[in-house]
């Protein structure tokens, strides 16, 4: 019982935890995001946030690289200090840009999905992961 309220970690429990941080973040981003778009772009294009003006389309395009490209490097733990960084970046336009005149309620998933990968960039991916792997 006395373990339960220690503030203490093993490296193991830490790294066991950036694992299932990354790959269950990555894959409901890969998964329910990336190739929802993927798979919708003819209808989903037209619609789609116009980020910068750079039109409709090439937005989509670059939400679904973020989306597919960079969760597969941060499911694998590849680079995902780098990988983090364009995801935070496209959350964060969704939540305060694209969704700007929404509730702060209609925002809760793109910050559900937000911190995980904040902690992410701050921790690393862990030595369960091709990033610890190498630096071996």
């Amino acid at each position: 019982m006395k373990k339960f309220f220690s503030t203490n970690h093993s490296a193991a429990a830490f790294n066991f935890s950036m694992l299932l941080l990354r790959v269950s973040t990555g894959l409901w981003l890969l998964i329910k995001h990336g190739l929802e778009k993927l798979q919708n772009f003819s209808t989903m294009q037209s619609h789609f946030y116009n980020f910068f003006g750079v039109g409709s389309s090439v937005t989509l395009m670059v939400a679904i690289f973020v989306e597919v490209f960079c969760s597969m490097l941060v499911i694998l733990g590849l680079f995902t200090r780098l990988a983090v960084i364009p995801i935070i970046i496209m959350l964060t336009v969704a939540a305060f840009s694209a969704k700007a005149t929404q509730p702060l309620m209609n925002k809760e998933l793109d910050f559900l999905y937000l911190v995980p990968f904040i902690v992410l960039l701050f921790c690393g991916a862990g030595r369960v992961s091709v990033d610890g792997m190498m630096n071996k």
